[in-house]
């Protein structure tokens, strides 16, 4: 017999489903390689785009530590297959490239991977150019940003939050107006006392200001998210949300832990709450955000929030800021 749990995960997915449609067919090629002048190596990202359709709104996502444009399959295919763009970029930080905390090039990552997400705005030409058929049908007015873990530290610069300097001042802003809206999973809070001597000791850019978040931005975090940096719970997940103006919406994931389900990829040793209807749950309600977010007139997030709330508690829920 099936858990409650996982009949539940599955009558939401099926509603969810009906909400926002079945995919459709995909091509995704990589590398496309960027101009980046000064950088250690080429940047390279992965684009995906559904087979058909004009207007395609664009749809930027920053990989967590370690990571490359190959992983995150399970939502970038599926973006794509409703309707987005997905532009990827591989950041410095990769395995692939063997950055380490000793090496004097990491102290700066953070900002090399803001810098690889506006170089990747500014060159939208060569990656429309990139992919057979994509010419003419990109929507330049219609660009959202999601990002996972360090990829949602990256991503919420571009949605306005800045990092404190030593003295608790704000730092510069990185914020960028093609950017309309955002979705966060699991982005770590806030710094300081917070974290652990080590993570304050090599990650100074883990000590956000969320106030200058006024981007609308769906905040998504697992309620068993234990950071091996931080002395707080899983609420420390949820801090975009609380702190920010922007932030418009929290989704809870009962269950989930650091991978959401196994959003990096199913089978990546890193997912240690394999879930994939949870992860389809991820799918189905980033898809309902963004796709409001770049539509007018259409109620695709209230639609499936209210598909969550009939649900139950099993699965999730739905913290908004809205009437």
């Amino acid at each position: 017999m099936p858990s409650p749990s996982h009949s539940a995960n599955t009558a939401l997915v099926n509603g969810l489903t009906e909400i926002i449609g079945e995919g459709s067919s995909v091509i995704s090629v990589a590398p496309v390689t960027l101009d980046s002048p000064g950088r250690r190596h080429p940047l390279s990202v992965r684009v995906s785009a559904p087979v058909s359709g004009s207007d395609l709104p664009i749809l930027l996502f920053s990989h967590g530590n370690g990571w490359s444009f190959d992983g995150y399959g399970p939502l970038a295919s599926f973006w794509a297959s409703h309707g987005f763009v997905v532009v990827q970029p591989t950041h410095l930080d990769s395995r692939r490239f063997s950055i380490g905390l000793d090496d004097p090039l990491f102290a700066d990552i953070w900002r090399e991977r803001h810098r690889d997400l506006t170089r990747s705005l500014d060159q939208l030409d060569t990656i429309e150019r990139a992919v057979p058929g994509l010419a003419g049908r990109l929507d330049r007015s219609r660009i959202v940003a999601a990002g996972h873990s360090w990829g949602a530290q990256t991503v919420q610069l571009l949605l306005g939050a800045r990092v404190l300097d030593s003295d608790g001042t704000s730092g510069r802003s990185y914020a960028d107006p093609r950017v309309t809206a955002g979705a966060l999973l699991a982005a770590t809070g806030t710094g300081g006392s917070d974290l652990h001597p080590f993570a304050r000791e090599h990650f100074p850019f883990m000590n956000p200001s969320f106030a200058e978040l006024t981007t609308p931005t769906l905040v998504v975090a697992g309620d068993h998210d234990q950071s091996q940096l931080s002395a707080r719970g899983p609420d420390w997940f949820t801090d975009a949300f609380v702190q920010s103006p922007g932030a418009t919406d929290l989704l809870t994931l009962h269950g989930g832990e650091h991978s959401l389900g196994g959003i990096p990829n199913y089978d990546a040793a890193e997912t240690t709450d394999e879930n994939p209807e949870r992860v389809a749950v991820v799918q189905h309600m980033t898809t309902a955000y963004l796709r409001d977010a770049v539509t007018s007139g259409t109620e695709t997030w209230q639609r499936a929030r209210s598909a969550l709330a009939a649900i139950g508690s099993a699965v999730g829920t739905v913290d908004s800021k809205r009437l």
